[in-house]
């Protein structure tokens, strides 16, 4: 009888004591957990600290904040554009800015002017290359129009005021005081080819050169 009575008082000490053990488990998994995660700001710190290097998350929350801090309403931002204009040596072109440098206000618009004049005998098509200096302002620089956009055609002596339309986001980082933007025309040698072929002189030509060589 003794036996049969410490049976159950037996089995119900193994059973707190499975349950004890259980919850101990859980309290050391709880607390592995909240240390490992805890190790992330500390992982952080010492990456900018030792290595000088700040996470991708931590990056981007920085640009963000700098992005609207530059963005700030009723605060005025003036930076330097100056312009610069080249040709390539196989265009007969002349091409220059009007207007070699311009202060201007973030995120307002702004036009300016480039002059071209073609010193061929005959019509020559160009395409105009655009770059912007410092690289990292490139991003920032917004052309709404320009005569880079397409190809631009002069005919013989043929003078032209070609326009740039732009605005500058007000993002631009703050170190950034002068921007450049230059141009370098090209000859589009397929399209002046194309507009030879179209040309009635040129046709006319071609029949006057036929009939000289016809025997």
């Amino acid at each position: 009888m003794n036996d049969q009575s410490q049976q159950p008082e037996t089995q119900r000490k193994e059973a707190e004591k499975k349950t004890a053990g259980l919850g101990k488990m859980l309290i050391v998994t709880l607390i592995a957990f909240a240390f490992t995660f805890s190790l992330i700001p500390i992982y952080r710190i010492a990456c900018e600290k030792l290595l000088g290097t700040k996470l991708e998350r931590e990056a981007t929350i920085i640009k963000e904040s700098d992005r609207l801090a530059a963005a700030k309403p009723g605060e005025k931002r003036f930076v330097t554009v100056e312009f610069d204009g080249t040709v390539n040596s196989m265009l007969p072109w002349q091409f220059h800015p009007n207007q070699t440098r311009m202060e201007v206000e973030v995120g307002k618009p702004y036009e300016t002017t480039y002059f071209a004049k073609n010193t061929w005998r005959t019509a020559v098509v160009g395409s105009a290359t655009p770059s912007v200096a410092p690289a990292r302002a490139s991003a920032f620089f917004n052309k709404t129009e320009c005569f880079c956009f397409t190809a631009q055609t002069l005919e013989a002596g043929e003078k032209k005021d070609m326009p740039v339309r732009f605005i500058i986001d007000p993002a631009l980082p703050k170190d950034i005081k002068t921007i450049t933007l230059s141009y370098t025309f090209f000859k589009n040698d397929i399209l002046t080819d194309e507009l030879k072929a179209q040309s009635p002189h040129a046709t006319s030509g071609n029949a006057a050169a036929a009939v000289k060589t016809a025997p």
